[in-house]
């Protein structure tokens, strides 16, 4: 269970740590918000409650990185990805299990927690 009285980046990193993808909403209004955050943007709300996200969104924007190829001639490229949730918020990810050059635009998605850099963090498959 996450610890009363920690930020709410913190609190995010150990929600998945709990192998549970939370995301926020406002109590008064039911609009989601991320990056975690205190307030909501644009009133000024602090009546922010974690819910679980459903996990399915829609690829947004997407762009390859391109990495020197390994001395076998493999390559280490990778997509980075700007994912719109169903709940309307929109986050920084990857989107895995295809080569990077074949993630598109309108692509649908789901999140599942995975290692990244070291400690939890939110990456995304094909639908």
């Amino acid at each position: 269970m996450t610890e009363a009285g920690q930020g709410p980046e913190a609190t995010f990193r150990a929600f998945l740590k709990e192998g549970r993808f939370m995301i926020q909403r406002s109590a008064s209004t039911g609009r989601h918000v991320f990056y975690p955050r205190v307030s909501l943007p644009g009133t000024g709300e602090r009546d922010l409650e974690w819910v679980p996200a459903s996990g399915l969104g829609t690829v947004y924007a997407t762009t390859v990185a391109r990495q020197r190829p390994n001395p076998d001639g493999s390559s280490n490229d990778y997509n980075i990805a700007i994912v719109e949730l169903d709940e309307g918020v929109r986050m920084m990810s990857r989107v895995e299990g295809v080569p990077p050059t074949e993630v598109k635009i309108g692509q649908r998605v789901k999140a599942r927690i995975a290692e990244v850099d070291g400690a939890p963090g939110i990456v995304f498959d094909p639908v």
